[in-house]
């Protein structure tokens, strides 16, 4: 089997996630094809959070845009609110990459199964760029 990777765009937002979804599907004349709010993860989230999206997304371009609210109390930026999301089918490629991205850096999350991923983790590199890498086509 080949190492098949993608890299997408994933933006945060600030409680107005779903406003900013319906107008980039309005703009690039899209469906949506997911949106989901906090108060519908099977892990649970804050009563305050709830209603905020959790997930979203959009293709636009040939790509999959992505899109979340930051729970309330995040350090959300305007400007800063994005990160480059890579997949890749390669276990060990993800598990190198997320290590060399570290170095230097922070971790937000660390690599683990989640409810949506057998293998997720969100890391900030040493130059202030967010990093969410994930398993694919497993």
């Amino acid at each position: 089997m080949s190492n098949e990777m993608s890299l997408d765009v994933f933006l945060f937002f600030d409680g107005n996630c779903r406003e900013a979804v319906e107008f980039y599907a309005q703009v690039f004349q899209q469906e949506i094809p997911k949106m989901m709010r906090y108060g519908e993860n099977p892990d649970g989230s804050s009563e305050q959070d709830k209603d905020r999206i959790l997930y979203a997304s959009l293709p636009v371009a040939g790509q999959n845009m992505m899109f979340s609210d930051c729970p309330m109390g995040q350090n959300h930026i305007k400007g800063n609110n994005f990160a480059a999301t890579l997949g890749s089918n390669d276990e060990t490629d993800i598990k190198r990459i997320f290590q060399e991205l570290s170095e230097g850096g922070q971790i937000y999350m660390p690599l683990g199964k989640t409810f949506f991923n057998e293998l997720f983790g969100m890391v900030c590199d040493k130059f202030g760029v967010i990093w969410q890498l994930s398993l694919i086509g497993k």
